[in-house]
């Protein structure tokens, strides 16, 4: 199985069930997968498990209050709710499931459940009885309408003496569903070559030009690619960022080693992302030792690097192209020109600076294309690399039925 989990942010709820003893164990399990764990305890649940351990499991302090000052000017609920990638309860009482349905929002993990955008996942626990009563059921369904996913329960025996279903299913399991949570399969059996980063261009040994590209955004492209189900090979300037373990990765320095990777692979592939932010220019030549300071300019000659997405646009066979326009003015304008220009299908289109796009963690973009115009507002650039996803892979069938 592959595992989707790096990184991702998971906040647990944890309820007041006798099942709140297994909660620890799944915090190891989801960061043993990769991702970062927080948790919320209810009041009750703090009877059946102490805060002070779910956080020596988790590494984090624990949320439990609503009106909490200090975690206000720190982390707060609605913080805490833009944070996570996913939200799963487990164990989820019948009495949580109960207010989540009905929409309550008087504690603190209720309030998270109703203030965030991920996706919700509960893990029912509760007596056999109470989990076959039809209010219960009922709720459930009013839960599964809302598009909550719902994770067992397990059957067995319980801890009152009763045997039957509503064992909170059981850690390992729970990571595999929410693994599946994270895998869509929109691009399924498809094959994506991605770009990141910078390219680095040396001036004489020890210098280089560049730019502030830091790779993020071209790094969870791919990931959430390969989320949806693609075969992924990510051709990745400098950058400090872990190779995603499940992702084939080909390092290079310079646009024109870049150059030369994407287009020797790129005949094999159904979708071009070109992410990086190549260096237009390089040295004309490169100083053989270091330049040292002397009165007077320096002059260096510059030369045109290759122009990467323009001559994927020009090949008798090209993948669906999907590019990127970082600029400071005119931004809408320039893009749709260079959409035009490069012959890409989409193209992704941001203004840089002000704590957004090139090096930030965050990014508002404008998505392009022939037929339509789709604006995404500022938000982490791994929930916006899912949403990306899911409107290239629509835009990529719309365009394969064309053909």
């Amino acid at each position: 199985m592959t595992l989707f989990l790096a990184n991702k942010h998971i906040l647990l709820g944890v309820t007041g069930s006798i099942a709140a003893y297994k909660s620890a164990e799944l915090v190891r399990r989801l960061r043993e997968a990769g991702a970062i764990v927080r948790v919320a305890m209810t009041e009750n649940a703090k009877r059946f498990i102490t805060p002070l351990t779910m956080q020596a499991v988790s590494g984090y302090p624990v949320h439990d209050d609503l009106f909490d000052v200090h975690a206000e000017a720190a982390m707060g609920h609605i913080e805490l709710a833009r944070w996570a990638d996913l939200i799963l309860v487990a164990p989820a009482t019948a009495d949580f499931m109960t207010r989540l349905a009905h929409g309550h929002a008087d504690d603190l993990l209720t309030t998270l459940c109703l203030a965030t955008k991920a996706p919700l996942a509960v893990a029912p626990a509760m007596n056999q009885g109470m989990w076959k009563h039809a209010l219960t059921q009922t709720n459930r369904q009013v839960l599964l309408d809302k598009g909550v996913h719902i994770i067992g329960p397990g059957e067995g025996n319980q801890a009152c003496g009763d045997v039957g279903p509503g064992r909170m299913t059981e850690p390992a399991e729970i990571v595999e569903k929410v693994n599946a949570i994270f895998s869509s399969g929109l691009l399924a059996g498809l094959k994506i070559i991605v770009t990141a980063g910078p390219t680095h261009e040396a001036i004489d040994p020890v210098r280089f030009m560049t730019n502030g590209s830091s790779g993020k955004m071209g790094y969870a492209l791919a990931e959430a690619a390969s989320e949806a189900g693609a075969d992924v090979t990510l051709v990745s300037g400098p950058v400090n960022i872990p190779k995603p373990s499940h992702l084939e990765k080909l390092d290079v320095v310079t646009a024109q080693e870049m150059y030369e990777t994407v287009m020797r692979k790129v005949a094999e592939y159904d979708i071009f992302l070109a992410v990086a932010a190549v260096s237009d220019y390089r040295c004309e030549t490169i100083a053989p030792q270091k330049i040292h300071k002397e009165e007077g300019p320096v002059q260096l000659t510059l030369t045109r690097n290759p122009d990467i997405v323009a001559s994927v646009g020009q090949l008798a066979r090209k993948p669906f192209i999907v590019g990127f326009a970082a600029e400071t003015e005119d931004v809408i304008a320039q893009a749709k020109a260079k959409r035009l220009r490069k012959k890409m299908d989409m193209i992704i289109a941001n203004q840089v600076g002000s704590g957004a796009g090139m090096g930030a963690d965050e990014n508002a973009v404008t998505l392009i294309s022939a037929e339509n115009e789709i604006s995404l507002p500022l938000m982490p650039k791994r929930k916006l690399a899912r949403q990306l996803i899911k409107l290239i892979a629509e835009a990529f069938n719309k365009a394969e039925r064309r053909q």
